[in-house]
């Protein structure tokens, strides 16, 4: 049975059962502040679990995407680490509870195949539970074909879930399927877990704990007021039982993957190894990882994440050179994803058919990261050969553990590769210098993330006043200004407050309001609130929690009261000036993607008063004509004067019209669309102008790369774009006006008068050069002899450039006779400090002269160079006649 199969038969099982299907959430945890991914299926849930929000269901079943990165080092070497995988669930949100979770999973695993379930022997099947969990082994001996002999019970390390913080928490019930004697000892799970592999969990979510001390040691407080379900299971794990695979590796959705990388690498998979994955061939492993780390790769950029330095850019980006790298140690040197990522697409597409339709998009960022990983590892290696060659030379049998970690963290050349590349060469790595600095610069990474780290931040005070009077009706599409009551004041700790007077601060929440809160990539309304004989000037509103619209505000006059009535009135034209950006960044991403294709997707976006920032995924720069294009082709669209129409429709029907979605957002059933005439359909709950001719026009101000494959539009847009505009021509009328050219030609004048400029300044600089040059002859006539040594010490001329200044140092050198021992020391002032640059010759050096320690020696040890030429500096201008002093001296009592 097809994974895709697998999944449908899931969904299909639970909808029937009256639970409704919600949509895997994007990979990208956007909710979360302390996840990078989702990591778990019950994760998108987590608001409804704890009580922050009312689910719109009592029932839901999802297969969530998910990824897990902690234990990535095991990938490949046992049957159970992966890093993308998909988790089926299904939740009960206070509606059934074991009674129904246990039927309804015994039900799909045993049904016949022909019905519409995995058709798993019921007599291969074993359950386990918590310690004391009677009334769940009384349901299990319910169900047919379930012994009693195959019910065992479990304490908590195994049967206890909790989410590790005070909150809800519950005993829970795992499902294991014999997969026979061939995998390892019978007995049951907690003899062999090979053998008996856990396919599903279920969660009986029914205590609240606190004092959370560790996994095995809480205190249960009390029974929930509604009890939970919460499941999971692997559907990568059900797929290699019902595939008959050994793990996950070899199931329909990797195999083809994997078998892929073999053919290209010449590898036979499985060749030198028996069942089990802990005996695996270093190879089995490598072509496991590959097939994986692909797969991973497809899911996240497919997700909107680009290869970067940092966050989830840069998982990805390990990821993928993870496999990069496994290919070349199995002897492939070609581009690997070119030849994998097809592949994996093919895979992956019955169940996500999204990636078919993205693959132009996502293939581009794939194969450019190889690029330049490629391009990385040719650098890397030659420093590397470098480095083995002096330490050869040294006599040393081990590379350094600083030459290791310097190649993997200023060059990113991974440290299996140096280990590799260094064997083959007979030399050993100091892989604990190595992990002793990787761990100190983990710590140092780890302190200042911790130092800036703002997630998790209290949030009670906002839940109370949630719950308490439910969520804040947001009246702005419609209306400016409207009266309302003040439902709550906050003091910025989030205490509550009964009265604010003139002077402070305030977090304001009223039951209706017009004041748009920040979101969406737009800035927040501003304007006045007078609520009985006072008034507030709003100077932010935010969000903290879903539903709940706060207003951040300072009490300019008079009293304001908790339940006091009050009129709102947002800052109009200030409303405006944002519509017009927010509705201008919706057509300058529509036009992109005409120009560019349909990888130009939305990044980010900023719409302030009358200007707007936006940020799209594309892998290189735009050309000038391409946004002149652009923008050519925007400000037509507002010549049309479209109509700008919002309306609320099913997520399903959004998808069907088209409409453009962001990657990363997260979106309920029924969601937002904003039409520009039929040029531009979005999903946006911001706010828009009524036609596009009221923008006016739209002006791009730059294009510039903010990050690998992200580029970032700035634009004017309305008055500010006419402002704009009338600069520039007051500037290039005054430009035509000095150049007596029309204003037409102004462009190619400046480009003719600055070449004229940096000609000029080569000439002077070949000028200045001869100048200085011209007396190296004359000097080194006048040469004095010290002890059998000639020397010249003199000063540049005024000006000499640093260049210069070596330069003369080395004519003066080469201009007296080869046979007979020189110094030469040159001093230069500039910018107010000294410089002494000193040269020796052969003669020179065979009577135990060196630049390098004359300088030094001038200098008080600073400086740099060899034997042949040093140069140092940094000291007062007015010590130059000092310098030459002091090497004289010392040229005279060497000799």
């Amino acid at each position: 049975m097809r994974t895709a199969e697998i999944k449908r038969r899931f969904l299909a099982h639970f909808e029937a059962n009256g639970h409704t299907v919600v949509p895997s959430a994007p990979l990208p945890a956007i909710d979360d502040p302390n996840l990078l991914f989702i990591n778990a299926g019950m994760v998108q849930f987590v608001p409804f679990f704890l009580g922050q929000q009312a689910p719109p269901y009592s029932r839901a079943v999802s297969v969530q995407k998910c990824i897990r990165t902690p234990d990535i080092d095991e990938v490949g070497k046992t049957s159970r680490h992966g890093t993308f995988f998909q988790m089926n669930g299904n939740f009960s949100f206070g509606d059934y509870f074991k009674a129904g979770a246990i039927p309804l999973a015994w039900e799909l695993s045993t049904k016949p195949v022909e019905q519409g379930g995995f058709g798993l022997d019921p007599e291969k099947i074993w359950a386990t539970v918590y310690l004391d969990d009677d009334e769940a082994i009384e349901i299990w001996k319910q169900q047919p074909g379930m012994s009693p002999d195959r019910i065992v019970r479990r304490g908590k390390k195994d049967n206890f879930w909790s989410m590790g913080i005070p909150g809800p928490a519950g005993p829970c019930s795992e499902l294991y399927y014999d997969r026979g004697p061939a995998y390892g000892p019978d007995g049951g799970p907690e003899v062999d877990e090979d053998r008996f592999l856990e396919y599903w969990n279920l969660v009986f979510m029914q205590h609240e704990i606190t004092d959370v001390r560790s996994k095995e040691d809480f205190t249960i407080v009390g029974d929930l007021p509604k009890q939970n379900i919460d499941t999971g299971m692997g559907l990568e794990r059900i797929a290699s039982i019902l595939q008959g695979v050994d793990n996950l590796y070899e199931i329909d959705e990797v195999r083809p993957v994997l078998a892929r990388a073999a053919e290209l690498t010449g590898k036979m998979y499985g060749a030198h190894s028996g069942k089990s994955a802990h005996e695996s061939h270093p190879d089995d492993v490598r072509l496991r990882v590959i097939a994986d780390h692909v797969r991973t790769s497809l899911m996240l950029i497919g997700d909107g994440v680009t290869p970067s330095n940092e966050g989830r850019g840069y998982v990805l980006r390990r990821i993928m050179r993870r496999a990069i790298r496994a290919m070349r140690l199995l002897g492939w040197q070609g581009r690997s994803f070119e030849e994998l990522l097809p592949v994996a697409r093919d895979c992956m597409s019955p169940s996500y058919p999204e990636l078919e339709k993205e693959f132009g998009r996502i293939s581009q960022y794939a194969y450019a990261e190889e690029d330049a990983f490629l391009s990385t590892l040719r650098a890397g290696t030659t420093i590397l050969d470098t480095a083995i060659t002096e330490t050869k030379a040294a006599k040393q049998a081990k590379l350094s553990g600083d030459k290791a970690f310097q190649l993997h963290d200023t060059y990113g050349f991974p440290i299996d590769l140096t280990l590799e590349i260094a064997q083959e060469q007979g030399l050993e790595v100091d892989q604990e210098g190595f992990r002793r600095l990787m761990a100190d610069q983990r710590a140092r990474a780890k302190a200042d993330a911790a130092a800036r780290k703002t997630g998790h931040v209290d949030l009670s005070a906002y839940r109370n006043v949630l719950d308490q009077g439910g969520p804040v009706e947001f009246t702005g599409y419609q209306e400016v200004s409207r009266e309302s009551r003040v439902r709550a004041l906050l003091s910025g700790d989030g205490a509550s407050l009964p009265v604010a007077g003139e002077g402070d601060y305030v977090e304001l929440v009223l039951d209706a309001t017009p004041f748009y809160a920040e979101g969406g990539g737009q800035q927040a309304d501003t304007g006045i609130i007078n609520v009985g004989g006072g008034r507030l000037e709003v100077i932010d509103v935010q969000t903290p929690v879903p539903g709940l619209v706060v207003h951040r505000a300072r009490v300019l006059r008079g009293e304001v009261r908790t339940g006091e009535a009050g009129f709102a009135e947002i800052d109009v034209t200030r409303r405006k000036a944002i519509s017009r950006s927010h509705t201008a960044t919706h057509l300058i991403h529509q036009t992109m993607r005409s120009f560019l294709g349909e990888s130009a997707t939305q990044a980010g976006s900023l719409n302030a008063p009358g200007r707007l920032r936006f940020d799209f995924n594309t892998p290189g720069a735009v050309s000038p004509a391409v946004l002149q294009d652009v923008e050519q082709q925007v400000n037509e669209v507002l010549l049309r004067d479209l109509e700008v129409h919002a309306f609320i429709t099913s997520q399903e029907e959004a998808r069907r019209l088209g409409a453009m979605a962001l990657f990363g957002e997260k979106y309920g059933d029924e969601v937002r669309v904003v039409e520009v005439g039929d040029y531009a359909r979005e999903l946006c709950g911001g706010t828009h102008v009524a036609r596009s001719g009221q923008l006016g026009l739209v002006k791009i101000l730059s294009e510039a790369s903010i990050g690998s494959g992200v580029r970032r539009v700035e634009a004017l847009v309305g008055i500010d774009a006419f402002g704009f505009l009338a600069k520039e021509h007051l500037l290039v009328s005054r430009l035509a006006e000095l150049f007596r050219v029309p204003g037409d030609q102004v462009a190619d004048r400046v480009e003719q008068t600055v070449t004229a400029l940096r000609d000029a300044e080569k000439e002077l600089e070949k000028l200045r050069a001869q100048m200085v040059l011209g007396g190296a002859g004359a000097l080194a006539q006048q040469a004095r002899d010290l002890g059998g040594v000639a020397f010249v010490g003199t000063e540049a001329p005024e000006g000499a450039a640093g260049n210069d200044v070596r330069t003369l140092a080395q004519e003066i050198r080469g201009k007296i006779d080869h046979s007979r021992p020189a110094v030469v020391a040159v001093a230069a002032r500039a910018n107010g400090k000294a410089t002494l640059i000193v040269a020796v010759n052969a003669a020179a050096k065979s009577r135990g002269l060196a630049a390098s320690d004359l300088v030094k020696g001038a200098l008080s040890g600073r400086g740099g160079g060899n034997a042949d030429l040093a140069q140092g500096g940094g000291v007062p201008a007015d010590q130059v006649p000092s310098l030459l002093a002091a090497v004289e001296k010392a040229v005279g009592e060497a000799a």
